[in-house]
């Protein structure tokens, strides 16, 4: 019988494929955020019913504060992913909610003799869909080996049979997780898998996206222990470089692409090199991802044929750094050609610190500075008595409520990885009482999912009043710091900015000009402008 989790429907011509999280029309795979995609997934399964909003919201964010802006956002993707502008597919029933209108069916499941046949996961089997058929290329690609720790021990106790499941549903639960990552599933062997990040398409973040990857493998240990059955852990190795690939032929009529070169050696030797429950990245990578990770130098491996020993990094986990832009460089780069604009901006904070507060959008495209100008004026102004809020908006979390909010008060209040909960707490009130009273407390606490064992009384509040109480109490923080000497706020890369965190910068942008504020918010020229008020 076929378990829920694997099920594939098929509707107007898509597939969607539990097992592979993937939406396929034909052989094409189409790309959704993991959120969109368990929207549509949610409205498949409940084809021809209305859903409401606030069911959505329930089903999807159960335990995060949200808006309807996050359903409506999530709609849109999954809209534009299946072409459906017209609306022929999912049908919106105003203050209603939504309709999938599209019949629904899933393909005959295949004989036992087929499932037999298909006992041990294959790449055509179990990866993301083939992009069709492609000519042999020169790629640039991060490739990830995994390999899971005493799964093949397995086999000298299990029957055949019950070992064959057991390896599918480990290489499902890594699947998974890799396809959320972004990763291409190549090639599964008895005991592990290997991915490509940046095929078929190339994306900006393919190495990072690698390393999350890997990181999210290792700490899922536990829950693939349960999968499994037995006690497992992963060793990952992951390297970068220029690799051939191609559709190569295997046997029968399956074709499966093949990247040759040093580049997936690498990565399986430092897949060897690493510890049960370790991370292990070729230089090349490091380079790549620089200071968004903190590391633990290996020193060099053997060169085994190779033209010289390979330096090796194991991951310990994200970087405190702030900055993407300071993270991704090794120092800062001279400012050249931004006087006009650095010039603006002294004269805006001048303005601020007499109480005219100001609002700076600095738009540009990837790479062209919009960073170092804020870090330009950050430091002309080291010497100046002024406080500073500095956030930053992720394109791995556009849909975590408040997510450059909730890491702006972790590096305030100076929390560490081996901080207790009651020493997170005591940190958070000390921070917390620079600028507003005891009651935002429990209220911060919550959103940065700590608990606060007794001190407080538990918050009895509706999701939607929580969040209306939440913003309330960031905003009442901002003013607080204001109201003590100016203040500086930088948001940062906004186009990647959660539904929830544009909701708290609107209504900033809105307290400002009455404030000795001067709020600089950067972003790209294809996102949509940030913020209701500005000033250039």
């Amino acid at each position: 019988m076929q378990a829920i989790g694997d099920k594939t429907y098929c509707f107007a011509g898509f597939t969607l494929d539990l097992r592979r999280s993937s939406l396929r029309s034909g052989n094409a795979e189409i790309e959704l955020r993991p959120k969109s995609f368990l929207l549509l997934r949610y409205l498949v399964e409940n084809s021809g019913r209305l859903v409401s909003r606030d069911e959505l919201m329930k089903a999807l964010w159960p335990d995060v504060i949200v808006t309807d802006e996050s359903v409506t956002r999530c709609v849109s993707d999954v809209r534009r992913a299946l072409g459906d502008s017209a609306q022929r597919i999912i049908k919106t029933l105003s203050k209603r909610g939504y309709v999938l209108t599209a019949s629904v069916f899933e393909p005959e499941a295949p004989s036992p003799s087929d499932a037999g046949t298909r006992g041990l996961a294959t790449s055509s089997d179990l990866r993301s869909a083939s992009p069709g058929e492609r000519p042999a290329e020169r790629r640039h690609l991060t490739v990830l080996s995994c390999k899971v720790v005493g799964l093949s021990r397995l086999s000298a106790r299990l029957d055949p049979e019950d070992f064959r499941v057991v390896t599918a549903d480990c290489h499902r639960y890594c699947a998974e997780i890799l396809h959320r990552h972004g990763g291409y599933l190549a090639r599964y062997q008895s005991d592990g898998v290997v991915a490509y990040f940046g095929y078929p398409q190339a994306a900006e973040h393919d190495a990072e996206n690698a390393v999350r990857a890997g990181l999210a493998l290792v700490t899922s240990a536990a829950t693939l222990a349960a999968t499994c059955g037995a006690a497992a852990e992963l060793r990952i190795g992951i390297a970068t470089g220029l690799v051939v690939i191609g559709e190569e032929l295997a046997t029968g009529e399956a074709r499966e692409p093949t990247a040759v070169g040093e580049t997936p050696d690498l990565a399986g030797r430092l897949q060897n090199a690493a510890k049960a429950g370790g991370v292990v990245v070729a230089e090349t990578t490091r380079r790549l991802v620089g200071g968004l990770f903190d590391y633990h130098d290996l020193g060099h491996l053997p060169a085994e044929g190779s033209a010289e020993p390979m330096r090796a990094w194991q991951v310990i986990g994200p970087s405190s750094i702030e900055s993407r832009f300071e993270a991704l460089r090794a120092g800062t780069t001279p400012l050249v050609g931004r006087e006009e604009e650095l010039e603006l901006l002294l004269r805006r904070w001048r303005q601020a610190q007499a109480g005219d507060g100001s609002v700076v959008l600095v738009s540009g495209e990837p790479g062209i500075g919009k960073s170092r100008i804020a870090l330009a004026l950050m430091e002309r102004l080291s010497d100046e008595p002024h406080s500073r809020l500095r956030s930053f908006c992720s394109p791995h979390h556009q849909d975590t409520a408040l997510y450059p909010t909730i890491t702006q008060l972790e590096r305030a209040a100076g929390f560490r990885r081996d901080d207790t909960n009651e020493q997170r707490l005591d940190k958070l009130e000390a921070v917390l009482a620079q600028a507003t009273n005891g009651e935002a407390v429990p209220l911060l606490a919550a959103l940065l999912s700590l608990p606060t064992d007794g001190r407080y009384p538990p918050l009895n509040l509706t999701p939607q009043k929580r969040k209306e109480r939440t913003l309330k109490a960031l905003l009442a923080q901002m003013e607080g710091l204001a109201a003590r000497q100016p203040l500086l706020m930088v948001v940062e890369d906004a186009h990647w900015i959660d539904p929830t965190s544009l909701e708290l910068l609107e209504l900033t942008v809105e307290r400002v000009p009455s404030l000795p504020v001067l709020l600089i918010i950067t972003f790209r020229p294809e996102s949509r402008r940030p913020g209701s008020v500005g000033h250039r």
